[in-house]
């Protein structure tokens, strides 16, 4: 049944590039004119089979903002964010371009967050048990964001991970899209020890 999987990511990531073209227009415009910099941020990841992609997503940053103090990790005052940074934040704004990732098959709707190639550890160097959170696509929301977000650490959001893709079934992957809906607005765990860029 991964095949439907699969189909189901292709055929709504398409359906709602083209139904929400118009707030990504807008968006794209609004960081374009907070500080007149790249409208999107886009950083390598480790997808399935450890295979590496590049994300994409409305950059919330000024530009160079890994390079700046703080680094990779975020606070919720943390003055690297721009104006227009903030508001996408709280709403999960900055996560739409992801439907282009979906649609290039780079992820799905639901499946495990793709962590960084070199946080929490380097991509080739984890253990064999959490190797197997990457046998599926890594996706825009999932298990591991629904119980909790950034407020728990690394390892508890993969052994999330690794139950969801044990355990994975269409009715799942809508259970979980029901539980994102409810909290998708809910500020809580967005920022946290545990956040990365």
């Amino acid at each position: 049944m991964i095949w439907l999987k699969h189909f189901l990511d292709f055929f709504f990531s398409l359906l709602l590039i083209i139904l929400i073209s118009p707030i990504l227009l807008i968006v794209s415009l609004l960081i374009k004119l907070d500080d007149g910099g790249k409208v999107f941020f886009l950083q390598e990841r480790v997808g399935k089979n450890r295979q590496i992609f590049q994300i994409i997503k409305f950059r919330t940053m000024v530009e160079n903002a890994t390079q700046m103090k703080g680094g990779y990790s975020v606070s919720e005052n943390d003055p690297r964010i721009t104006k227009i940074g903030n508001f996408l934040r709280k709403t999960s704004l900055d996560e739409l371009p992801q439907l282009f990732n979906v649609l290039r098959g780079d992820m799905s709707f639901i499946g495990p967050r793709p962590p960084l190639t070199f946080f929490p550890k380097d991509y080739r160097q984890y253990e064999e048990w959490v190797v197997d959170r990457f046998k599926m696509r890594p996706g825009i929301t999932g298990l591991a964001q629904v119980n909790g977000r950034n407020d728990i650490d690394w390892y508890e959001r993969f052994k999330y991970d690794v139950e969801y893709v044990k355990d994975w079934s269409i009715k799942n992957d809508l259970k979980i899209i029901f539980l994102t809906l409810k909290i998708i607005f809910n500020k809580k765990g967005i920022y946290s020890e545990h956040n990365k860029l």
